[in-house]
């Protein structure tokens, strides 16, 4: 029995892995994206940027995010009466903490804070996250097939947005059976070990999934879609980019899907690798491509930092305990 317990550990990938993986991707990115840019020359371009577009792209930025905290608070309604305060709270520190540490640690932490909130059970929070994922995961396919009918795409993209998809429908079907089979759901999850894991969302999804407060999530999940366009657009008018209207859906499409997979503290390297990749569909050379690329990731980072922060400092907490708790949360009802 030891002897198993010890091969298992021996297998298991060390803790430091998989973010030194985020660390080496962002970095190679980064050396990508900004091998032989002539900063002096935009930095000076970056001066003669319009800031009443970037004024609004902030704004625009800072409605994401409201959007999304009325979102959550709408699809939670059924189980409790969260405020779009609260949850739009939680969601800026978990953006902060995504912002600042590897592996997309923000989802478990803006969890932790809502259960502390609330008083829900961390499983229904959780059962909350995951339908929002799923929400944004249906409309965002559906994005890039429109895309994809006007702009020419790349096939890893195609293919990615394929993968996402097949989850989808699989996430789709777990959702179905939960809201209309709990009892035979939650048995058959009892029998497998391994889908144990899951029985703990399905009271949530059920309770959540019956209200027309989830048709209505549903909605907002596009209106938060469609706010992320407007930062992009926005910009690109501050900087002067003379490109269709298709290019600011096609980034934010392509940055969404790139950046599903876990990477490092706030999407560093990889952020400013496929906002320039997709802006090079359009025939952007690439020191313009480039240089958008870095004032865009500026734009929608820094507010994200200042307001997460602010957000952060209203809980009277520090941000070390947060972390620490959330994940011994996770750890000991998971």
């Amino acid at each position: 029995m030891n002897g198993a317990g010890a091969g298992n550990n021996k297998q298991r990938l060390p803790r430091w892995a998989l973010p030194a993986l985020g660390y080496l991707i962002s970095v190679a990115c980064l050396v990508w994206v900004y091998w032989g840019f002539d900063w002096k020359r935009e930095m000076g371009r970056l001066a003669t940027t319009d800031w009443r577009w970037v004024t609004l792209a902030v704004m625009a930025d800072i409605a994401v995010y409201l959007c999304q905290g009325w979102r959550w608070s709408t699809l939670l309604r059924p189980v409790a009466d969260v405020g779009v305060w609260k949850t739009t709270q939680a969601v800026y520190i978990g953006l902060f903490a995504n912002e600042v540490l590897p592996g997309r640690t923000g989802e478990v932490i803006r969890c932790y804070l809502q259960r502390r909130w609330s008083g829900l059970p961390l499983s229904v929070v959780i059962s909350s996250a995951v339908l929002e994922r799923v929400m944004d995961g249906a409309w965002l396919v559906l994005g890039f097939w429109m895309v994809s009918q006007y702009v020419k795409v790349s096939k890893t993209l195609i293919v990615g947005s394929r993968i996402l998809l097949l989850l989808l429908v699989i996430a789709g079907v777990l959702v179905t059976l939960a809201v209309l089979y709990r009892g035979e759901t939650e048995a058959a999850l009892a029998r497998s070990r391994w889908a144990r894991l899951f029985r703990h969302v399905v009271g949530g999804v059920h309770s959540m999934g019956r209200s027309w407060s989830f048709a209505r999530a549903a909605v907002l999940s596009l209106v938060y879609l469609l706010l992320q366009i407007l930062p992009i657009l926005f910009l690109m008018k501050a900087y002067g980019l003379e490109v269709t209207g298709w290019a600011a859906p096609v980034v934010l499409v392509v940055l969404r899907l790139g950046t599903i997979p876990p990477q490092g503290p706030g999407n560093v390297g990889s952020f400013q690798a496929l906002s320039r990749g997709a802006l090079e569909l359009f025939g952007l050379e690439r020191a313009e491509a480039t240089g958008f690329s870095t004032l865009l990731f500026l734009v929608v980072t820094v507010p994200l930092w200042l307001a997460g922060f602010a957000a952060l400092i209203a809980t009277r907490m520090r941000f070390s305990e947060i972390h620490r708790e959330a994940h011994e949360q996770m750890a000991e009802e998971g």
